[in-house]
């Protein structure tokens, strides 16, 4: 006996430990169940009104505090606010706190009302209750299970969902209570398929809705939260909890917005996460859509958290020349090499073929190098999977692999140097060898040309060049030279990556001319995503069809940091223990196996082994066809596309009929699988399709011996063969699962051990032979536990690269929620305000920097130093800093305060003589841009017109952020593909790209801070220059708000507008010339950037010689013509001077 198995005989097993501390509260569950059965169905109801007031009595004194609070802050000034902040955080936290002891309280008679309700609904045609508000309602919109008649609702048990009309006959089981426990710990159940995991959930949902916080119950597929919502909501809307799926309505509208406002919201996981991205994209808070995410129910758990969670949800758009791409133009190089290739691993095979048969054991030894070699050139190529699989074959090749791989690698030259190109299928990589460059450039070009220099040994030699404009020079040509090649070669990289790694069919299907992911664990369409990286490109290449243009990210999020921002995550599924450890590494989900409410009756065979795929698939037909015989219903699992099809053609040629489901028919999935457990029917599908929609047996296929799971491929996972294996035995339903294994399956050629390899040669498999035992059976299970542990780990790289952007993306989206929602603007400014003079103290900290220092601070905040020169010497960096704060609060709040005298006699003229009402466009300008605010013009009457210059510093704040965010993003996009060259130099591309990011992050903050407060500094309201008297009879005054505030704007603001410009010109000539004979001034000023230079898409001014010749009363006769502009220079475009660097790199630097 192990030391486990010894353990588990005292402790007992986790499964029994988790039981044994449900099991207190499933009793109390079933001791309240006597005391319902008589009430009337409106004291039932009464129950749950009775706990909803009580959760809403615990949290009010909580909520009426933070809404005091919020009160109290606005008159505050921002430096004093943070302190309110802080207890309004404590309130909230106070506030869930309390909701989660009050819903554990009131748990059991929640989940005994919920399980009395199921049981009436499934003995009653009809409920009759006295009619709600909600009742009414219902009935209003059209809902066929609620009428109205007088005073009473009548409730029916029937109802349509998912296009279907369903009876409701369903009462939860004692097993379900445990689940619906566990759901609502914020824990995983993992619970057999056909045990009624939709059921099972009505419980923790309808329970944490009263918490009035939103529930989300997430589905892989909107067919699924579409009839889930249908199917489940009359039950909670029967107790006053209001239910929509967001996947119903489209995106962005008021519809979706109200969803999202509903008790229990369904959806799918993308929408979910794209309604995320797009309410930080929002410009107003009326746009935004979602809460604050509360509680989520993840259906399919294994499958949302792990499969797809790799793969991030982009939101993108156009880049300056998205067209211009290389990879057409580069296929036929990469085409001509892998043509070569495979030619070369042909003529490789055959002579492997012919050595490693010799009684020589030299020539046999160079036999099996020839095979190596083969298998690194092309591991996919037929022929050689072919020959792998013959006795004997595969052992030898791992014998090899492991010789040429001893000693760091030392022999691999060896194998690979005589190939083009060097294929790693485990990690799916792609290496170019020196023959490969060689034929991949053509004769007429530079043989250099698809080759990466050595940049930083070339750097190092041209620090010998004694002249140093020629050393820029040839340092700047280097650069250029290596920044374009690294394009290219990641170009030629990615194509041959889709030439050699990536099969139709399997990987990818090509629907209506565009290439569309397929998923490889469910096999259904990945519909809007895309490879990353160029990849996506390149395959689109490969298959001619159109090269889509490359995108700039606008906003992404990966669905394991999007659930990851829970209060409490809970899931459910049927196979999530084998993925245990991932799930608490990465979400910190503990993982409880449910009982089945019945015995499970099914039986699982052995794998049935063969040398060969063709032997495979005719004993899987055979078996088909044994199985149909016994009038017992077939579903057969594939792991792709392609084998599905192969399956059935060969079908068809024994007239046997079949429905299949794979990724071109995805559509049709509940509807295919449905009708699977149908006596005689045979189903092919991929081995997770269909996941969600039970397999329902009539009486004569039970008594046939129920479904019959037939598997052709063992899948890289332990969790999707359990999936496959689940669909037969539903509630003790009988049923069958077996396994067809060959040598040749992926799974075998990739991470079968030497071990297994040479048991499988003992037996001496003859052709057409079959082996059927345990020992095989649980070698395969080793190595699927293998790629497990190997997947995980690419998954956790992954998600490394996403952290860092993850941190970043939570700060900068937190701010832009502040300024979205006005909430902590203040807070934010006066940080921004402290962080940005702290920068400008350190960098000139020297005691002759206060020349310096001083024209800093009027170039961007528009203030002097409030102290003198030699108060300067002597202050510390401490006192210095915050007096410096001090002078500009009071500079922006004299900003403000102006905006405020010149705009309140105009909004109390508008709304006292003129009784406007309704939203009004205020223009506010910082001397370069106009920003059109709309403002409601009652809400600034009554606020003392202090809503606009909230309004100002939101507007301000938003453009800044949206601006660097996506320009950071490009960067960040740019850089995670350039550190891969970091693998060159062996180093982790990882940890530069953790370093850089932080620079740039760095960077874009200073940046906000410089831009932001800039604005912010020099903001007033717009007044329109006056316009030249005409001869003409002179024009009725305009009655907008633009003309008000124009008569509101005497000749003593102009000239201080105009002595305040001068003195900013002043400043800044004063500035460049003390930077012209200071280079260390020079050095620190770059690294802050210059706002004279920055510019946005925004209405610019008219210019200053149009102002003064308008002053100057001069009375052109036409209104001049706007200027076209040029062409403009993207900043990833080449350059105009010529270097060959990217422009952002050379003269657009800085800017």
């Amino acid at each position: 006996m192990s030391l486990n198995s010894f353990l588990s005989k005292i402790f007992g097993n986790k499964s029994q430990r988790d039981l044994k501390e449900i099991k207190p509260t499933i009793d109390k569950i079933n001791a309240i169940d006597p005391t319902l059965k008589d009430l009337t169905n409106d004291e039932l109801r009464g129950k749950i009104q009775t706990v909803r007031d009580d959760i809403a009595a615990a949290t009010r004194d909580d909520e009426n505090a933070v809404a005091e609070l919020k009160a109290q802050i606005e008159d505050l000034p921002f430096d004093k606010r943070q302190p309110l902040w802080d207890k309004i955080d404590e309130h909230e936290k106070h506030i869930l706190d309390t909701l989660e002891e009050k819903l554990n309280e009131h748990l059991p008679i929640v989940f005994a009302t919920m399980r009395e309700t199921a049981a009436r609904f499934s003995a009653n045609e009809i409920i009759e209750v006295t009619a709600t508000d909600l009742d009414r309602r219902l009935a209003v919109e059209g809902h066929d299970f609620v009428s109205i008649d007088g005073d009473k609702a009548i409730w029916k048990n029937k109802w349509m969902a998912g296009g279907n009309e369903i009876t409701w006959d369903m009462t939860h089981y004692d097993v379900q209570l445990i689940g619906g426990v566990v759901l609502h710990s914020g824990k995983i159940a993992e619970m057999a398929t056909g045990e009624g995991k939709t059921l099972v959930a009505t419980l923790p949902v309808f329970l944490r809705s009263l918490s009035k916080k939103g529930v989300h119950v997430v589905t892989v597929n909107d067919y699924l939260s579409k009839r889930d919502s249908e199917w489940m909501g009359p039950p909670y809307m029967f107790h006053g909890s209001t239910v929509d799926c967001i996947d119903k309505h489209r995106p962005n509208t008021p519809a979706r917005r109200a969803a999202y406002n509903c008790d229990i919201t369904f959806g799918t996981n993308n929408e979910f996460g794209f309604d995320y991205l797009r309410d930080n994209m929002a410009m107003a808070p009326e746009d935004m859509v979602q809460r604050k995410h509360y509680y989520a129910i993840v259906d399919e758990v294994d499958s949302v958290l792990i499969d797809d969670a790799r793969t991030p949800l982009i939101i993108s758009g156009p880049v300056p020349k998205g067209d211009d791409q290389m990879f057409n133009e580069y296929k036929p190089n990469v085409e001509k090499v892998f043509l070569a290739q495979r030619k070369l691993v042909t003529s490789i095979l055959a002579e492997a073929k012919q050595k490693i048969v010799s009684e020589d054991k030299e020539v046999r030894k160079e036999g099996e190098l020839l095979l190596f070699r083969a298998f690194k050139g092309l591991p996919k190529y037929g022929p050689l999977i072919k020959f792998l699989s013959e006795e004997g074959m595969k052992n030898a090749l791992l014998k090899t692999e492991a010789y040429y791989l001893q000693d760091n690698s030392r022999e691999m030259p060896k194998v690979t140097d005589p190939l083009y190109f060097v294929i790693d299928e485990k990690n799916r990589s792609v290496e170019l060898t020196d023959k490969g460059f060689d034929v991949l450039t053509d004769r007429n070009q530079d043989p250099q040309f698809f080759v990466l220099p050595d940049i930083a040994a070339k750097l190092s030699e041209l620090e010998n060049v004694q002249d140093l404009s020629e050393r820029q020079q040839l340092k700047d040509e280097a650069m250029a030279d290596y920044a374009v090649k690294s394009e290219r070669v990641h170009t030629v990289t990615q194509l041959l990556k889709a030439y050699t790694l990536f099969e139709k069919d399997n990987e990818y299907v090509i629907d209506d001319g565009k290439i569309k992911i397929v998923d490889e664990q469910t096999g259904r369409i990945m519909e809007g995503r895309r490879y990353s990286d160029g990849l996506h490109q390149a395959i689109e290449a490969k298959e001619g069809v159109k090269v889509e243009a490359a995108t700039q990210t606008f906003a992404t999020i990966t669905l394991q940091n999007y659930f990851r921002m829970y209060h409490k995550l809970a899931g459910m599924t049927g196979t999530a223990e084998t993925e245990a450890g991932e799930l608490w590494d990465i979400y910190k989900l503990d993982v409880v196996t449910i009982p089945t409410n019945r015995p499970v009756a099914r039986i699982d065979m052995e794998d049935r082994v063969y040398k060969t795929k063709k032997e495979k698939y005719a004993a899987v037909i055979d078996e088909i066809v044994k199985l149909r015989d016994a009038g017992r219903p077939v579903l057969v699992g594939t792991t792709s596309v392609e084998i599905s099809e192969l399956l059935k053609r060969m079908l068809d040629m024994r007239r046997i009929p079949c429905q299949v489901l794979n990724a071109k028919l995805h559509q049709q999935e509940a509807q295919v699988v449905a009708l699977a457990g149908r006596a005689g029917t045979v189903t092919i599908a991929t081995n997770m399709a269909g996941r969600g929609t039970d397999i329902k047996l009539p009486d004569e296929v039970k008594q046939a011996g129920g479904l019959a799971i037939i598997g052709t491929e063992r899948h890289e996972s332990r969790r999707v063969d359990r999936q496959l294996r689940g669909r037969a035995g539903r509630q003790g339903d009988p049923g069958s699962s077996v396994f067809y294994v060959s040598f040749e399956d992926q799974l075998m050629r990739l991470f079968a051990t030497d071990r297994v390899m040479k048991m499988l040669d003992t037996l001496g498999l003859k052709e057409g032979e079959m082996i059927e035992s345990r020992m095989v059976t649980k070698a395969i299970e080793n190595a699927q536990k293998r790629v497990e542990e190997n997947n995980f780990g690419i998954r956790k790289r992954l998600l490394e690269y996403d952290d860092v952007m993850n941190k970043q993306r939570t700060y900068i989206y937190n701010r832009r929620h502040h300024a979205l929602l006005g909430e902590r603007v203040g807070i934010d400014i006066a940080n921004m305000m402290y962080d940005l003079i702290e920068n400008l103290v350190e960098s000139y900290d020297q005691p002759t920097d206060y020349d310096e220092l001083s024209l800093e601070l009027m170039r961007i905040l528009t203030i002097e130093p409030p102290f003198t020169e030699k108060e300067f010497q002597d202050l510390s960096k401490e006192e210095k800093i915050d007096r410096l704060v001090e002078a500009a609060n009071e500079n922006l709040s004299r900003r403000s305060e102006r905006i405020i005298e010149m705009a309140m006699p105009v909004i109390k003229d508008f709304v006292e003589n003129r009784g406007a009402k309704g939203p009004i466009m205020v223009p506010i300008t910082d001397g370069k841009r106009i920003f059109n605010l709309r403002v409601d013009i009652l809400e600034a009457y009554e606020s003392q017109c202090r809503n606009i210059v909230k309004e100002w510093h939101k507007g301000v704040l938003l453009v800044t952020i949206d601006e660097l965010w996506k320009e950071h993003l490009r960067e960040l996009d740019d850089l995670r593909q350039s550190v891969q060259n970091a693998s060159y130099e062996q180093k982790d591309p990882l940890v530069i790209y953790k370093v850089e990011s932080f620079h740039l992050f760095e960077n874009m903050l200073n940046n906000l801070n410089t831009k932001s407060l800039s604005a912010l500094m020099r903001g007033q309201i717009y007044v329109q220059p006056p316009r030249p008297q005409s001869t003409a009879t002179p024009s009725t005054a305009s009655a907008t708000l633009e003309s008000e505030r124009r008569h509101a704007a005497d000749s003593e603001t102009q000239a201080q507008a105009e002595a305040a410009r001068k003195a900013v010109e002043e400043a800044e000539a004063r500035l460049r010339a003390a930077r012209a004979a200071r280079p260390e001034i020079q050095q620190a000023a770059a690294r802050a950037n210059d706002y004279s230079r920055y510019t946005a898409s925004k209405e610019s001014l008219p210019g200053e010689n149009a102002n003064r010749a308008a002053s100057a009363g001069a009375s052109p006769q036409h209104r001049p013509s706007p200027v076209k502009a040029g062409p403009k220079v993207g900043r990833n475009d080449p350059c105009p001077c010529g270097s060959g660097k990217k422009y952002k790199n050379c003269c657009g630097k800085g800017l």
